[in-house]
């Protein structure tokens, strides 16, 4: 009479000969692959869902700032209360869609400018860099005459930590994907 043992393993090496056990091999093979490349598409999809709300946050940044009045503005001054202004709407836009401020919205305004610069690091990946600047000069020409066009441009560099290094350990231990910066700006002609 064979013991317990010898039963356990006789009835192994009987199922790792079958094709199944095969298919177990190739599954556990193959599973941190799969999950390392379903994985990775959600990061990079949440990286450019992250862009595209940056870039609508500073669209709607430059469209309020190019309908603000010019008159405000000085050189080398503190940030006048149109360009603070132009801060707070991209803050808001960003919280609410429900996007990491980097505390944004507890800074003060800059002492020098144009152009303008916030740059707010806490509870962030890394450093978020907002320039403002309302005196960009375009020059476009129409029907041959050249034309000097004042613009609003609002520009962020906003830090993106990866959630792949998570996962990726599985494949290749010890890799890491360091975080990125996502950069986007965006520009719109002064009204007045």
């Amino acid at each position: 009479m064979r013991g317990l043992g010898e039963r356990i393993t006789l009835r192994m090496r009987t199922a790792l000969r079958s094709t199944e056990a095969s298919s177990i091999v190739e599954f556990a093979i193959s599973l941190p692959l799969l999950v390392v490349l379903v994985v990775g598409i959600f990061d990079f999809g949440g990286a450019f869902n992250q862009k595209q709300i940056l870039n609508n946050a500073l669209r709607e940044g430059a469209r309020f700032g190019a309908s603000q009045p010019t008159n405000d503005l000085c050189t080398s001054c503190t940030a006048p209360p149109s360009v603070d202004a132009i801060r707070y709407l991209v803050d808001s836009y960003l919280l609410s869609a429900r996007v990491n401020d980097c505390g944004l919205s507890a800074l003060t305004p800059p002492a020098s400018g144009p152009p303008w610069v916030y740059t707010a690091n806490s509870s962030c990946a890394g450093t978020m860099t907002l320039t403002i600047d309302r005196g960009v000069v375009l020059t476009e020409t129409i029907s041959g005459t050249t034309v000097n066009l004042l613009c609003t441009q609002v520009s962020v560099i906003y830090p993106y930590q990866w959630h792949f290094n998570n996962v990726i350990q599985l494949v290749a231990p010890g890799a890491t994907f360091s975080g990125i910066s996502i950069t986007t700006s965006a520009t719109a002609v002064n009204m007045d």
